[in-house]
């Protein structure tokens, strides 16, 4: 066995053993100060044993990992890393690919046209569209947000790609009460500012009121961009999208949708029908990295027109390839010309699952979701505070005032997390503190879900008998 084989082997053998062990005992991590002392250390001076440097890798950070790939892992909306997706990945950093142009990395290239053609199918979005393969949620939608912004200021006579933003036209925003942070932050990122957006009302489940958006759009002139959502970040709503969808194109306005993990419910035909209307949108976001699975950092930016992504975020020098018509440039879809083959984990996935296996799954965790706010709806002091139409529940314990809530479902949340069978976190919702719980690892089972209720449940009657005794 040669030397590269010895270390590649080591790492994939510590990879699987760590797998195992999660799967058996998903252990909460020790905190962050204890693996900062641990891991501390000078500045080599010489040079290293490959074996030893991964032996120390692996020692260092046993103790020190959250168990997201876990089948107990409730706490945000991530998805469990499939193995056949990490072997693709690491495939992929032992390539070595750049695959920024299509002709230097021609394989990495081709596999990442075919994995865009078959989310366009499974999702079922037009498919003239074009997709860039980006980190996350957070860039995609600054991506389908900065074709946007070229698409609605070219209308306006304004090129923002070559004359910026100084001196253009305003550009409004309207955007529901309850979108997600990261939206604000990719509205930073392309220059129109968190804080300068048009707020829509929204319902008790955080779904943007149609009538209040008619009345905040009607008085607006200029280039316009309406942001909804499909599955809210704690309640899975989803907005009236047929109605948005007949409101934006009547004041020509370009409308876009977050969907890091609602989105895929068009791939599930028990689901599909809270995504109506979606389909007549400009723009898409959602993630790979969590319902199908894929590693860390996969999101998708999906744009109708793809003319205007490509105008958006295409850069070119003289050493760059010489682009063919027709041909497909992946990092003319993103803002990065260094860029990983972000494509291939996708592709393998699909491959493992298939368009049946993917609707099974995210039909098995929205009914999995179902069933732990049933179990947990039993017990006296918890309440669900949402309709839990997909994969999310959020509860809160306790009777009283909102403070007095806070501080019961912060104590269950502390507890919960000690225990070490499953791991939930907490938000704020409507002027409460609540536990959110994300059904979304491919491993999670009804099993799973029981005994993550009970631990939860055992962990409130422990708060309630020790505020007795005080």
């Amino acid at each position: 066995m040669s030397k590269l084989e010895e270390v590649f082997g080591k790492t994939a053998q510590a990879a699987a053993r760590y797998r195992e062990a999660v799967a058996a005992d998903p252990k909460p991590p020790v905190d962050y100060h204890a693996m900062r002392e641990r891991v501390a250390a000078v500045l080599p001076e010489t040079a290293g044993d490959p074996e030893a440097i991964i032996d120390e890798l692996v020692a260092l950070a046993d103790g020190g990992l959250m168990p997201i790939t876990g089948a107990r892992f409730f706490g945000w909306v991530m998805g469990a890393s499939h193995p056949v997706g990490v072997a693709a990945d690491f495939l992929v950093t032992a390539w070595g690919q750049n695959t920024g142009y299509h002709s230097p990395t021609p394989a990495t290239s081709a596999l990442e046209e075919i994995a865009e053609r078959w989310l366009l199918e499974l999702l079922d979005l037009p498919r003239e569209s074009a997709i860039g393969f980006a980190t996350g949620a957070t860039v995609a939608n600054g991506t389908c947000l900065a074709a946007a912004r070229t698409a609605t200021l070219l209308k306006a006579g304004w090129d923002p790609d070559a004359d910026g933003l100084f001196g253009a036209p305003p550009v409004h925003v309207l955007i529901g009460a309850d979108a997600h942070s990261s939206l604000f932050s990719s509205l930073q990122l392309i220059g129109f500012g968190y804080k300068r957006v048009v707020t829509i009302e929204t319902d008790g489940q955080g779904r943007m009121k149609p009538a209040a958006l008619e009345a905040a759009i009607r008085p607006l002139d200029g280039p316009k961009i309406v942001i909804a959502q499909a599955g809210q970040i704690n309640t899975g709503a989803y907005d009236p999208f047929t109605e948005i969808a007949a409101i934006g194109k009547t004041h020509d306005a370009w409308l876009h949708v977050d969907g890091a993990f609602g989105l895929w419910a068009r791939a599930a035909p028990e689901l599909r029908h809270l995504t109506d209307g979606l389909e007549a949108f400009d723009s898409w976001c959602t993630d790979g990295h969590k319902w199908l699975q894929v590693p860390y950092d996969c999101g998708f930016a999906i744009v109708r027109d793809k003319q205007m992504l490509a105008r958006a975020m295409t850069q070119w020098s003289t050493y760059l390839p010489t682009i063919s018509q027709g041909d497909r440039v992946p990092s003319a879809y993103v803002p990065e010309l260094s860029r990983r083959a972000r494509g291939v984990p996708v592709w393998a996935l699909i491959k493992a699952y298939g368009r049946q296996g993917i609707a099974a799954m995210v039909e098995r965790h929205c009914a999995l979701a179902r069933r732990f706010a049933g179990r947990l709806a039993e017990e006296p002091g918890i309440r669900i505070l949402n309709d839990v139409v997909i994969n999310q529940v959020i509860v809160n314990f306790g009777e009283g005032d909102a403070a007095q809530r806070k501080a019961f479902t912060e104590r269950v949340i502390a507890k919960v997390q000690g225990g070490g069978v499953c791991y939930a976190g907490g938000a704020q919702w409507r002027g409460d503190w609540v536990m959110r719980l994300s059904v979304i690892s491919a491993p999670t089972t009804e099993a799973d879900i029981d005994m993550s209720a009970e631990a939860i449940i055992a962990a409130w009657r422990a708060v309630q008998a020790e505020s007795s005794k005080a």
